[in-house]
C-alpha cells in the first residue's frame, strides 16, 4: 500500500535528490513519525467513540472507506501525468525538513482518509478494546511508512549525489576532465 508513488514519496524524492539522504530522511521522519503523533490519536479515539456508539454507523464507515480505496484506485488509473515546475534550491535543515514533511502529510487529506478507510477493515470490535487495536494498526502503518519512504530516501539520495557528482565534472580548455567536488556542485 505504501509503495506505489504519491505526493510523500514525490517529496521525499526531490529532497533526497536535491538535498541529499540526510534531509531526505527527515523529512520521512515528519511525514511519518511526526504526523502520526496527530493523526493516530484522532482516529483510534474517534472511530474507537464510532464504534461504542453506533456498530451499524461503523459499519458503513467501513463500506465507505473499501469504496473510496476503490475509486482512488480507478482514478489513479485513468489519471494523466502532470508536470512540474522546478525552481532555484535552497539548503534545508534537517528539522526543518521534518517541520514541512509533516505539514505535507497533514495537509493532505489522503493518509488520514486512508487509515479512516482501511484500517477499520482489521480491526474486530469482540476482540479487545477498539482503540488500541486502531493504534496498533496505525503504529504500523506509520512504521511500514518509514522503512519504504526511508528506502526511496536513500535511492534518491544516492541517485542526487551520483548525478552531482556527474554533472560536476566538466572539461578544461584542453579537452581534459576538470572535476570539482560533488558537495559544492550540488550546494548540500
Amino acid at each position: 500500500m505504501q509503495v506505489p508513488p504519491g505526493p510523500d514519496s514525490m517529496l521525499v524524492m526531490a529532497r533526497g535528490i536535491g538535498h541529499g539522504r540526510g534531509v531526505a530522511l527527515f523529512t520521512v521522519l515528519g511525514m511519518r513519525l511526526g504526523a502520526g503523533l496527530v493523526q493516530l490519536p484522532l482516529i483510534a479515539f474517534g472511530l474507537s467513540s464510532l464504534v461504542h456508539a453506533s456498530p451499524v454507523a461503523f459499519n458503513l464507515l467501513r463500506w465507505a472507506g473499501a469504496a473510496y480505496i476503490v475509486w482512488l484506485g480507478v482514478r489513479l488509473l485513468l489519471s494523466v501525468s502532470a508536470t512540474i515546475p522546478t525552481g532555484d534550491i535552497k539548503a534545508l535543515r534537517p528539522l526543518a525538513a521534518a517541520r514541512e514533511g509533516m505539514i505535507a502529510n497533514l495537509s493532505n487529506p489522503w493518509p488520514l482518509m486512508f487509515m479512516i478507510a482501511f484500517l477499520p477493515q482489521f480491526v474486530d470490535p469482540h476482540r479487545g478494546s477498539v482503540t488500541l487495536q486502531l493504534v496498533l494498526l496505525g503504529a504500523t502503518q506509520k512504521i511500514t511508512g518509514v522503512l519504504v519512504l526511508g528506502a526511496y530516501a536513500l535511492a534518491s539520495g544516492a541517485a542526487g549525489a551520483w548525478s552531482c557528482g556527474t554533472l560536476a565534472q566538466g572539461f578544461g580548455s584542453n579537452g581534459s576532465p576538470a572535476v570539482s567536488s560533488s558537495a559544492s556542485a550540488c550546494g548540500w
